[in-house]
C-alpha cells in the first residue's frame, strides 16, 4: 500500500481490526481479549508471546501454534505499534490498547 508524504496510507483499511476480530473469534471460540507483545517471559531475547482471555478474564489454553498465528497477525494490522510493551487486542470492539489502558467505552 502506498503511503502519502503525511505517512498515512493512500487508502487506509479501517475494516481490517474488524475483520481480523471476526477470524479470531472465529479460531479462538470463547477469546474476548489477546495480549500480544516481544517479551516472553521464559526468554532472555524478545520473543513473542501472547496470551488469550474469556470475558470473565480467564486464560484460555488454545494450542501454541494458533496463538502465535493470532499474534502475528494482530502485529500485521498495527506495524506502526511500539510492541515492546505489551497491547491487548479486544475482539468485541476490534480495538488495541496498552495493557495497562482501557478501551473505549470500557469501566474499570
Amino acid at each position: 500500500m502506498l503511503a502519502m508524504p503525511s505517512g498515512t496510507p493512500a487508502c487506509p483499511d479501517t475494516g481490517r481490526p474488524h475483520r481480523l476480530a471476526a477470524q479470531l473469534a472465529d479460531m479462538i471460540p470463547g477469546a474476548a481479549t489477546i495480549r500480544v507483545s516481544l517479551n516472553d517471559p521464559k526468554q532472555r531475547w524478545p520473543h513473542l508471546h501472547a496470551t488469550v482471555k474469556d470475558e470473565a478474564g480467564k486464560t484460555l489454553g488454545p494450542n501454541r501454534t494458533t496463538v502465535r498465528v493470532a499474534a502475528r497477525w494482530i502485529l500485521r494490522v498495527w506495524p506502526e505499534t511500539d510492541w515492546t510493551r505489551p497491547h491487548t487486542f479486544h475482539l468485541a470492539d476490534a480495538t488495541l490498547t496498552g495493557s495497562d489502558l482501557i478501551a473505549p467505552g470500557r469501566g474499570r
